[in-house]
């Protein structure tokens, strides 16, 4: 039993890195276009303040990228893996849970991409000193795009953690709106540490995140059991 475990976990992992490396290398092909598209959010120039950033960061753009093209496929896989083990009402509850949780992730991501970047990086762009050139180093705006998006992601999460505490009687409804208060002040302060020092892109983020944290108050009053 214990064999026939270990084989399947070994055929999924190695399933997993080759859909990984498949969709890598096609990123890879398409680098260019990726961080094309990717730079069209800032209307300053670009610079690669290192030899190597103009190979390197790319590679990194492509290697996000992958991680979330394939995403879906990863989880499905590990999914399918502990699947077998539970039982028929926790394998239906995950399913979904597993579904809106990638849903959400990936608008949490877009809306970074063309809502809260857009924003902040006009709000730094505009502030520069009269004598003073704003010229963008790649490694540092990719790394700030990701950083957003990731955060974004994770921060749109906020309806299921919601669903989580009041589906597992961690707190109940009247809990949950006594501390409501307390919550949009959370979510503000986390705005404030997830996003750009602005106060625009910090409510750009604050304000979902509110949202959705009484959309899931509502999906578990009205639409499920």
């Amino acid at each position: 039993m214990m064999n026939r475990h270990l084989h399947e976990l070994r055929t999924r992992a190695i399933k997993c890195a080759l859909a990984y490396i498949l969709v890598l290398a096609v990123c890879f092909y398409f680098s260019n276009s990726l961080y094309d598209l990717l730079a069209n959010l800032i209307n300053t120039p670009l610079i690669a303040t290192k030899i190597t950033s103009t190979f390197m960061v790319p590679l990194q753009l492509c290697m996000f990228t992958a991680l979330l093209i394939s995403m879906p496929y990863l989880l499905y896989n590990i999914w399918a893996f502990v699947r077998p083990a539970l039982h028929k009402n926790e394998r239906e509850g995950i399913t979904l849970w597993l579904g809106g949780s990638c849903i959400l992730f990936y608008v949490g991501i877009i809306f970074s991409l063309y809502i809260i970047a857009p924003v902040a990086i006009k709000f730094f762009t505009n502030i520069v000193p009269s004598r003073v050139t704003v010229m963008v180093d790649i490694g540092n705006y990719l790394d700030f795009i990701t950083t957003l998006a990731i955060a974004s992601g994770l921060a749109f999460q906020t309806p299921l953690v919601t669903l989580f505490l009041l589906r597992s009687k961690l707190m109940s409804l009247e809990q949950i709106n006594y501390i409501r208060p307390y919550v949009i002040v959370l979510v503000f302060v986390l705005g404030m540490l997830l996003t750009p020092p602005d106060v625009i892109s910090q409510i750009l983020l604050a304000l979902p995140m509110w949202g959705l944290f009484e959309l899931g108050i509502i999906i578990h009053k009205y639409g499920c059991s």
